[in-house]
């Protein structure tokens, strides 16, 4: 259903989503926190993109396990922590999106 090509471009977005979350949270509530946390991420996922365009299976699969981390480490976040929508719910469910596209192009 979905190609690989389309799994790389959903994960370039993530890629721009994680980056930008980061460096909000540090403009709006000055967490370095965010901005580390953010920037690493986005940094493991563009990895992951790069390796997908050599080995396109390796790479997706290894994009699949950070969107999989991310998935349940914005729900956990999300239920125990905050109860605000945003941005862990919203990451939550954009992490989850990612994660269900990646399945379904891996197989």
């Amino acid at each position: 259903m979905f190609t690989f090509q389309t799994a790389r471009v959903v994960l370039f977005i993530y890629t721009l989503l994680l980056a930008g979350g980061g460096v909000m949270g540090f403009v709006k509530a000055g967490s370095r926190p965010s901005l580390i946390a953010g920037v690493g991420c986005a940094s493991a996922t563009l990895i992951a993109l790069g390796v997908s365009f050599w080995r396109p299976y390796e790479g997706l699969v290894f994009a699949t396990i950070i969107a999989l981390f991310l998935c349940l480490f914005f729900n956990y976040r999300f239920v125990t922590k905050s109860r605000k929508f945003m941005p862990a719910g919203l990451l939550a469910v954009v992490s989850l999106v990612v994660l269900s596209v990646l399945i379904i192009s891996i197989v």
